[in-house]
């Protein structure tokens, strides 16, 4: 197990990176707890891979160090570093049975067999392969392979870190959920540092107790679930969490006040800017109540999902969704009030705080 410490880490793939559109990672400084269980979620192209990769050894970064309780691990090999890593796609040995395929990375350690055993029946128990532990990997399905990949990366009890790689990919939606749950419980149980890439907000929720939100090669935010819910730091934390994603208008301020339109939001102070920036007022669907008073709006329709209701609206001439519950009553000239403890205020996309 081991504290990460990024350094001023940046990576670009051409050899003659100047600009910072250059690069693939843009700077990343950041520490990771020893023991911490983190998930890098972000859409393709945003830098999580490479990010995984420059951890475990397999991407030297173009600038920076890489750290592991305040070892420089910066040119180490990923044997050198200590790290299990589990990719998208399975890798193991066809010839090989179910059983010798986890054992393996215990025997090459020379670790004894009576352990080997032991750790064995428990990762096969884990994922649910028990009933095949004597059957050739070859054959196997897709699934049933990347469990063999998944259980290789859990059966060591020494390493400093276990990195994963969006593993789920080919896993059948109620394994998922089995598996998620099970990763949980080991992280509880052994105390491993484990990062978790994956670009499903609901695998890095779940899973996760910080989770590290990526956007054009940096990150943007590093929190709980609820802190991401409830204070994005950036607007594209905001759309990207949440189903639907948050709401995100343009807005001038007066004051202590948010201008959309011809409608004046009181705020809960006065927002912390300077001029000239691009500056946009979010708040979340959930947290915009409709009724018979307040500021107008113009339905356009209303998306019932069961337990809830999605109202697609044009406020001001911004378009917004609102979170309502399945048997609310809806007006016939609906108005909206905006939560004021739920409302934030970016500059160039950056959330601001706001003054007294």
């Amino acid at each position: 197990m081991a504290r990460i410490n990024l350094d001023h880490i940046r990576h670009a793939y051409g050899a003659k990176a100047k600009a910072a559109g250059d690069y693939a990672l843009k700077e990343v400084h950041h520490e990771w707890d020893d023991g911490g269980a983190y998930a890098l979620l972000g859409p393709s192209g945003c830098g999580k891979t490479t990010l995984l990769n420059i951890i475990s050894g397999l991407i030297h970064p173009t600038q920076g160090k890489i750290l592991f309780d305040g070892a420089d691990v910066t040119h180490l090999t990923t044997q050198q570093r200590n790290i299990a890593q589990v990719f998208q796609f399975p890798v193991i040995y066809d010839t090989m049975t179910v059983y010798d395929n986890l054992a393996f990375p215990l025997r090459n350690r020379r670790v004894p067999e009576a352990e080997v055993r032991k750790r064995v029946e428990n990762i096969l128990e884990m994922t649910d392969l028990a009933g095949m532990a004597t059957r050739p990997a070859r054959g196997l399905t897709a699934d049933q392979k990347q469990k063999i990949s998944l259980g290789r990366g859990l059966v060591r009890s020494d390493v400093n870190a276990i990195l994963f790689d969006e593993p789920l990919t080919v896993i059948d939606p109620h394994m998922k959920w089995v598996l998620r749950s099970q990763l949980k419980r080991l992280h509880r149980q052994s105390g491993f540092t484990m990062v978790y890439v994956t670009h499903d907000q609901t695998e890095a929720l779940t899973f996760a107790d910080k989770v590290v939100v990526m956007h054009d090669g940096q990150i943007v935010q590093i929190g709980t679930p609820a802190e991401l819910f409830e204070r994005p730091s950036h607007t594209f934390v905001g759309y990207f969490i949440g189903s639907p994603g948050m709401n995100v208008m343009p807005v001038s301020i007066v004051g202590a006040n948010a201008v959309v339109g011809d409608q004046t939001i009181p705020l809960s102070g006065t927002p912390m800017v300077q001029t000239p920036q691009r500056l946009e007022l979010g708040i979340r669907p959930e947290f915009i109540r409709i009724s018979r008073d307040g500021m107008p709006i113009t339905i356009a329709k209303v998306e019932d999902i069961g337990r809830q209701k999605i109202v697609r609206a044009s406020f001001c001439g911004q378009p917004i969704a609102v979170v309502v519950p399945e048997d609310e009553e809806i007006p016939s000239e609906p108005r909206v009030h905006f939560d004021q403890a739920a409302i934030g205020i970016y500059a160039d996309s950056w959330r601001v705080e706001l003054g007294g």
